[in-house]
């Protein structure tokens, strides 16, 4: 399947995130001033806030779309990554909003108790996000996104922030109102967690880390290839869900054009079969010690 393929179909969770969003934050706010429950309108809000997340790694899965150019002849597909990133500041955002009403809501706790619609609308939305969670999970899966399994993991999140507020409301109904509190501060605990393991996996992305792991296994698969006397350099980057590799190999100096183009060719095809969104450049040098030991011989 194409790149630009897989980006495409990685709109389809952000289009569905923003939808999800859309109509449970209209319901939520609706049902949360009408039924008088703080829990779920801030829960109202907080969708209201991700809805803004999700637009940003819609945007950023289209800015990826684009082809290179003049100025980035890689293509434009760190857009994916830094919509991650983007994500993740909004997520430690709304995260530490609920640790703060968590705290406000253990000194100054509300004295009417909510309806009891209240908290079904509040169990309701979280099964509605975690439907919407493992779509996108699956999806970041398969078409091997940093933005949608981003935008998946927020969907959870805001899952678990529905769970404590339908918690928080039932123990406020039966007179226990610091249920509520404890909840939510737990839950925003979750969520601040979650946003801190995006933001450093879209730092490592764009700062050119590459996984160790990766390059050893990679490594030995090269070294396996008929002709490769050693591996001399390596060096790795990824750019979204596209890895970029760059090869030093050195081969026998009397290998002619054709011989030494095959080396290279397989060496592709061995990567590639490992990891299909991959795009490999081999630089081979002739390796002369190979003369001085006949010589020597």
């Amino acid at each position: 399947m194409d790149l630009y393929d897989n980006l495409r179909k990685g709109e389809k969770g952000a289009w569905l995130s923003i939808g999800a969003y859309l109509f449970l934050s209209a319901i939520k706010l609706g049902v949360g001033f009408w039924g008088g429950s703080e829990a779920l309108k801030a829960d109202g809000l907080n969708n209201v806030t991700d809805i803004v997340a999700s637009v940003a790694v819609l945007i950023g899965l289209r800015i990826s779309q684009k082809p290179p150019d003049d100025n980035h002849h890689y293509g434009h597909l760190k857009a994916e990554t830094i919509a991650s990133l983007l994500a993740s500041f909004i997520m430690a955002v709304i995260g530490l909003q609920v640790l703060l009403n968590s705290v406000k809501t253990v000194f100054n706790p509300s004295l009417e108790p909510p309806s009891p619609l209240t908290a079904v609308v509040a169990f309701f939305s979280a099964l509605v996000m975690y439907g919407v969670y493992r779509y996108n999970l699956k999806l970041s899966r398969e078409i091997k996104s940093s933005a949608v399994r981003a935008a998946a993991y927020d969907n959870r999140s805001d899952a678990l922030v529905s769970i404590g507020a339908g918690i928080g409301i039932i123990g406020a109904i039966l007179g226990a109102p610091l249920i509520d509190s404890i909840t939510a501060f737990l839950v925003g605990l979750i969520i601040i967690k979650t946003a801190l393991d995006i933001f450093r996996e879209s730092v490592l992305t764009l700062t050119d880390a590459f996984d160790e792991e990766a390059v050893e296994s990679l490594s030995v698969v090269i070294r396996r290839v008929p002709g490769v006397l050693a591996l001399r350099d390596f060096k790795g980057r990824t750019h979204g869900n596209v890895m970029f590799i760059d090869l030093t190999v050195s081969v026998a100096p009397y290998l002619n054009v054709v011989e030494s183009h095959w080396i290279t060719e397989e060496i592709e095809r061995k990567i590639q079969k490992v990891k299909p969104n991959c795009v490999v450049l081999v630089h081979i040098e002739p390796d002369y010690s190979i003369e001085e030991d006949e010589e020597d011989g």
